[in-house]
């Protein structure tokens, strides 16, 4: 563990987690935009790794574009995709109950998966696992759903990802992990987590690069999903301080990071020099 030199000029891929790395809402943070231009300017290719699930790979490419930075299809992975993929190998024509934004929802239906939000009786018998995401519209019905199901029946259960907070410009709101806490005070069940930590989104961005993970870095603001999900994938990674790590947290962490820094900015210094 050490601070961030530029032995990253050896990386060719570069996976970032978007919301406290690389912007607050749909705000650039400082030295962004420089540090993924150096990006393409050298010949790498980045790759957004979120566990942020109300927004599709659509929603992420309009955002982007609004803040100037080049991608395509190819510049997103997120626990979506991950949870998606997942399901779709093991659920394939079975149906799923889900607790998520529409945009989650519409999300796993494109990847031809049964899902519903619907928890009735005519329905219960058939649904054979429960799938929560973070979900910016959740209200006590979905609530009450969830918890009916995961009491009455044997149902699996998964989440995409366990993220206590999402930054955002004033500060944090209640992620995906807080919302499978208070449903854990309930049923007294915890989830299957598909997303960060879970190497498999790296595994994913390596295998439809075709960099090895010798060439790859993971980059973010979370030392127990973004870091530990390096770790677990067997790559190089990179704290920043612009989210929820701090410094001091380097002394206790489970998870150490390859490389810490301030922030991204630091990264395009040492890309540059």
């Amino acid at each position: 563990m050490k601070a961030i030199t530029n032995d990253i000029k050896n990386k060719k891929l570069f996976l970032l987690d978007i919301d406290g790395t690389v912007s607050f809402d749909a705000t650039p943070i400082e030295g962004a935009l420089d540090f993924l231009a150096e990006v393409r300017n050298l010949g790498g290719k980045y790759v957004f790794i979120t566990n942020n699930s109300t927004k599709s790979i659509e929603d992420y490419i309009i955002k982007f574009t609004k803040m100037g930075i080049p991608v395509d299809d190819s510049s997103f992975l997120t626990s979506t995709t991950a949870t998606a993929t997942f399901l779709k190998q093991r659920y394939d024509e079975q149906l799923l109950y889900v607790l998520g934004t529409k945009s989650f929802v519409n999300e796993l239906r494109k990847y031809g998966l049964k899902v519903t939000e619907e928890a009735n009786d005519s329905l219960k018998s058939s649904i054979v696992a429960a799938v929560v995401g973070f979900d910016s519209e959740l209200n006590y019905t979905k609530i009450e759903n969830i918890c009916e199901l995961l009491q009455t029946t044997n149902i699996d259960y998964f989440a995409t990802n366990p993220d206590l907070s999402c930054p955002v410009s004033y500060g944090y709101i209640p992620d995906c992990g807080a919302i499978c806490n208070l449903l854990k005070e309930a049923v007294k069940r915890e989830p299957v987590y598909l997303g960060k930590p879970n190497n498999l989104m790296v595994d994913m961005a390596c295998e439809e690069s075709g960099y090895s993970k010798e060439e790859t870095i993971v980059i973010g603001d979370r030392l127990y999903t973004d870091i530990a999900c390096g770790i677990n994938a067997g790559v190089d990674t990179a704290v920043v301080f612009t989210g929820e790590a701090k410094y001091e947290d380097l002394k206790s962490t489970a998870f150490p990071p390859t490389y810490y820094c301030d922030s991204i900015k630091d990264l395009y210094i040492a890309l540059r020099d």
